[in-house]
């Protein structure tokens, strides 16, 4: 299974300094759907990893990030893609026992498990470091978009390896381009 995990807020959609709080307020950057739809006519399955600390904040409920959600399906439908799957960590920064919520593994560890993906085979897209390191504490190679808030990332600070592209199209139009070559 060719497998691709993409961070959401500042990789799919609009970043809000104040959380995106709803479906009026998800909105998706420029050619990032179609993007998505790109590598899902290449074979790619691809599936979201995302920190949802608003939930855990109180800023919005399980029925608005579902509206979100669905909001982003359509979306992608009307331009020929789709996610897959969407995990996402619901706690708060503060949260003490909680594991999935980025910089730690924990979300892309239930990714490899549901999909018995080979890690060192599925990229992994983001606009933070935070994604980034997460993704390769698995082994997942890394790739940080200059979209979202991908300026406060120092590119000393990013996981060996990590290449950078404009946006997500940027990485599908590489990604394919390198598969190609490859074959």
């Amino acid at each position: 299974m060719k497998l691709i995990i993409l961070d959401r807020d500042g990789t799919i959609n609009h970043d809000r300094d104040d959380y995106v709080k709803s479906a009026d307020e998800w909105l998706p950057l420029d050619g990032a759907l179609e993007a998505v739809a790109k590598l899902n006519q290449a074979g790619y399955a691809v599936v979201v990893a995302t920190n949802q600390s608003g939930l855990g904040r109180g800023l919005y409920d399980m029925a608005e990030l579902n509206a979100m959600h669905k909001k982003m399906q359509r979306m992608l439908k009307e331009v020929g893609g789709r996610i897959d799957a969407i995990f996402f960590c619901p706690h708060n920064p503060e949260a003490e026992a909680c594991t999935c919520r980025k910089p730690l593994p924990g979300l892309f560890e239930q990714i490899r498990d549901r999909y018995g993906a080979d890690m060192n085979r599925v990229h992994s897209v983001g606009d933070t470091l935070r994604d980034l390191q997460a993704a390769s504490a698995v082994g997942s190679p890394t790739h940080l978009v200059r979209t979202g808030k991908s300026q406060l990332t120092v590119p000393s600070e990013l996981p060996s390896g990590t290449l950078v592209h404009r946006d997500l199209m940027a990485f599908a139009d590489w990604l394919i381009s390198t598969e190609k070559t490859n074959a």
